[in-house]
C-alpha cells in the first residue's frame, strides 16, 4: 500500500465534497439544528451521559499565540458546543495548551458549554509539586471547577489519587481518575485499576492497537469505571494503513463517510470505552470527527469486520 501524508489525505478527502465542513461558520444553534443530537454513553460513576467524541489538544494547541496560529483552535472551541460536542481534554505537559484553550474559552465565553479535563503528572516529584501544578492549571484555564482531573501517565499515582479523591468530596473536581498511552505502563495501570476506585482511565486504544482490549478494557467495564481513549488515529498511523484506498461499501451502513469516522466508530462502539479524544485542531477536523457520533454503531460482528480491514493492509 502507498506511503502518504495522512493529513494531507485528510484535508484531500474533505476538499473531495464530502461536505463536512459544512454550517463551520453558522451558530450554536444553526449548528446543532443542521447536524442533529449525538449518540452519548454513561460515565458508570454518576450515570452523567457524554458524546462519545471529544477534542484532544497535545501539540497543536500548544502554539506561540499569534492569531494565524490561534483561529483555527478558536472556531474548533466555539463550533464545539453547537455541533453537541463538550469535552476537551488537554494537560500542562501538553506546553502552552492549557493557556492556550483557558485564554480562547474566556474570550468565547463557553465555559460551562465544556467539559474541561487535564492531567497531574508533577506528583512523580512529590505530593507538594502536584499540588502546585494542579493550580497552576486552574490558573491556565481560567476556572474554579475541572470537570475531570486525572493522574498522568501514573506520575505518582498511588500518592495523588487520594488527593484527587479529596478534592472532588471538596467540590473542586467532579470526577477523577489516571492516564497511560504507552503499553509498557499496562501491568502497573491494570493493578491500580484493579485496587483503587476512580471515575475515569485514559489509555490508548485504535483499530490497530487494541492491547488495550486484552485485560483493561473489561477490568474497567467490570469496575465501573469510564474510559476515555487517547491517540485514535494511532498517531497517523490508521490513515497511513488505509491509504487511498475506498471506503468500504458496507460501511455506510454505519452511517461512515470518511477514514476518521471509520477508525472512531470502532473505538466508541466497544463496550467499555465512553468517550474519544482525537486531536483537533481544526473546524473541518472538529465535524468530520464528530460525524462519528451519529447514525449506527458497529456490532461485535461488524467490529471483526473493520478490524480484518485493516490487518489486511
Amino acid at each position: 500500500m502507498s506511503r502518504f501524508n495522512p493529513a494531507v489525505n485528510r484535508r484531500t478527502a474533505l476538499k473531495l465534497g464530502l461536505g463536512l465542513g459544512a454550517g463551520l461558520a453558522l451558530g450554536s444553534k444553526d449548528l446543532l439544528a443542521q447536524h442533529g443530537e449525538l449518540l452519548t454513553k454513561a460515565i458508570p460513576s454518576s450515570g452523567e451521559r457524554v458524546p462519545l467524541i471529544g477534542i484532544g489538544t497535545a501539540r497543536r494547541y500548544d502554539v506561540a499565540a499569534t492569531e494565524e496560529e490561534l483561529s483555527p483552535l478558536r472556531e474548533v472551541l466555539r463550533n464545539l458546543p453547537g455541533t453537541g460536542g463538550v469535552m476537551v481534554d488537554t494537560a500542562p505537559s501538553y506546553g502552552n495548551a492549557e493557556t492556550v484553550v483557558g485564554n480562547l474559552t474566556a474570550e468565547l465565553g463557553n465555559r460551562d458549554q465544556l467539559f474541561i479535563c487535564t492531567k497531574v503528572g508533577a506528583g512523580r516529584q512529590s505530593v507538594a509539586a502536584g499540588l502546585a501544578e494542579i493550580e497552576r492549571s486552574f490558573e491556565r484555564l481560567q476556572t474554579d471547577r475541572f470537570d475531570l482531573l486525572q493522574v498522568h501517565n501514573l506520575g505518582g499515582v498511588e500518592q495523588m489519587l487520594p488527593i484527587l479523591r479529596d478534592m472532588k468530596a471538596a467540590g473542586r473536581i467532579r470526577y477523577y481518575g489516571m492516564t497511560t498511552s504507552s503499553k509498557q505502563q499496562y501491568e502497573e495501570f491494570e493493578r491500580v485499576l484493579a485496587s483503587h476506585e476512580m471515575d475515569f482511565i485514559q489509555i490508548d486504544y485504535a483499530i490497530d492497537n487494541r492491547s488495550a482490549d486484552e485485560r483493561i478494557l473489561p477490568l474497567a467495564l467490570d469496575r465501573g469505571v469510564a474510559v476515555q481513549i487517547n491517540l485514535p488515529f494511532g498517531r497517523g498511523r490508521v490513515f497511513e494503513a488505509f491509504g487511498e484506498q475506498p471506503i468500504p461499501e458496507w460501511a455506510a451502513e454505519l452511517d461512515i463517510s470518511t477514514w476518521a469516522q471509520f477508525a472512531l466508530k470502532y473505538i466508541v462502539s466497544h463496550p467499555a470505552v465512553t468517550t474519544a479524544i482525537p486531536g483537533t485542531a481544526r473546524p473541518d477536523y472538529l465535524t468530520d470527527n464528530i460525524g462519528a457520533s451519529r447514525g449506527g454503531l458497529p456490532d461485535a460482528a461488524m467490529r471483526r469486520r473493520m478490524a480484518d480491514l485493516i490487518d489486511a493492509a
